[in-house]
């Protein structure tokens, strides 16, 4: 327990020391920082432009040669679209409303040949330009009103049944994924990144101590469990403590700007995660980062050389990434969250972190599955440590063509 405790905090004050480990928190706290205040950034650059610069709004032209259609579009629109748009309406003849948006006077036009046909005049089109959906949808209703008056039906009567609204309430009797999925999101997508980042690193370290033959010296002098679990844990505890940096800045940051985001629901939901999801995220991503950087550093010090490490570590590259894309395209897949793969998934330790955070995130999941997939996942840990562990011990022997897997774990195994 003694060596145990030296190895971590050896290895734990190697990473916090480290000069890249520390940049990259600084640069990651950096720009969470400048994301957050943004609005109020928005606003200061808008404001040294001018007060009526700040307040001023992008033109959107209506053009028609039906002046009174011309004046009811102008109102339909400038209501449609929230007064984001300052709607004008045109003079003069097309080419001149092109010549407009082509020159920047008016940011977008729409030409009308009565109300069931347009053009839409863009400079450059947005592949997120939803203006003409709104327009169109402005369109069908005065299309709608029209043919109800042509019908004899009054202004009033033609309004009246197209002002009919409809009431409908949703009861949510499970999860809302609607709300949780930004969580399981934010969950796998740190997972993935950290075992990527931290693997490498624990098996690129055990790699190099072997490659210069550093691995001799402190197989003699401390047990291999013992440098194998102070490594993988150091690694562990140095990503929990960046993310909660990281995260904690945010948090902070967020709280004192929270006013400039207007109450931004997107913004809420991501900063109000419920308790207990917190605490299953923090146990999975745990358990989930420790089976994987034990097989990581079981890699590393099988290599030959540290050269050799990337090419070793691509098979659980690739395990890692088939289980992230089956978790994601469960959940962008129509929601199918309890299907039989991802419920098998959800026992398999190497998936499980991810495959069983998600179906708790966004569906009902029974306690006692709960239970058998985290004691499995526990299960996993400690035996993959230890044959870890063994893998560690026997690398010092493993030198000059890179073994073949099957080979370490038997020899390991035996010893």
């Amino acid at each position: 327990m003694k060596q145990f405790g030296k190895i971590l905090k050896f290895e734990l004050n190697g990473y916090l020391k480290n000069k890249i480990f520390v940049g990259v928190t600084l640069f990651l706290v950096l720009a969470i920082a400048i994301v957050i205040f943004f609005p109020n950034l928005k606003e200061f650059l808008r404001s040294d432009g001018g007060a009526e610069e700040g307040n001023q709004r992008p033109v959107m032209l209506v053009y028609t040669e039906d002046g009174d259609l011309a004046s009811t579009l102008r109102e339909a629109f400038e209501a449609a679209f929230d007064g984001y748009y300052d709607v004008q309406t045109a003079e003069g003849t097309v080419d001149d409303v092109k010549r407009m948006v082509i020159g920047g006077s008016a940011e977008c036009a729409f030409a009308l040949e009565g109300i069931s046909a347009y053009t839409y005049y863009v400079n450059n089109l947005s592949m997120y330009d939803g203006n003409t959906a709104v327009a169109e949808a402005v369109l069908q209703e005065l299309c709608r009103a029209d043919a109800m008056a042509q019908a004899g039906l009054t202004p009033g009567q033609a309004e009246k049944i197209l002002s009919v609204a409809v009431e409908g309430n949703t009861e949510t009797l499970g999860k809302d994924q609607n709300e949780t999925v930004l969580y399981t999101y934010i969950m796998i997508l740190v997972l993935y990144m950290a075992i990527i980042l931290y693997g490498q690193m624990v098996a690129i370290k055990v790699a190099a101590e072997k490659d210069s033959r550093a691995m001799e010296v402190l197989i003699t002098s401390a047990k291999p469990a013992s440098m194998m679990f102070g490594k993988v844990l150091a690694s562990c505890l140095a990503g929990l403590m960046q993310l909660a940096v990281i995260f904690g800045a945010a948090l902070v940051l967020y709280r004192v700007n929270q006013s400039a985001w207007g109450g931004s629901d997107l913004m809420e939901s991501i900063f109000d995660i419920p308790v207990g999801l917190l605490g299953y995220m923090l146990m999975f991503f745990v358990l989930g980062f420790l089976i994987y950087a034990f097989l990581f550093g079981a890699v590393g010090s099988a290599a030959s050389k540290t050269e050799d490490t990337n090419t070793s570590i691509l098979p659980l590259e690739f395990l890692i990434l088939a289980s992230f894309f089956v978790v994601n395209f469960s959940i962008t897949g129509g929601g199918n969250i309890n299907s039989t793969l991802m419920k098998i998934c959800s026992f398999v330790p190497f998936s499980s972190p991810m495959a069983m955070f998600t179906r708790i995130c966004m569906s009902e999941v029974p306690g006692y599955e709960i239970a058998i997939s985290v004691a499995i996942l526990i299960g996993s840990v400690v035996g993959v440590g230890f044959l870890a562990a063994k893998i560690y011990r026997v690398g010092v022997l493993l030198y000059g063509t890179a073994p073949k897997i099957g080979e370490v774990v038997k020899v390991a195994w035996k010893a």
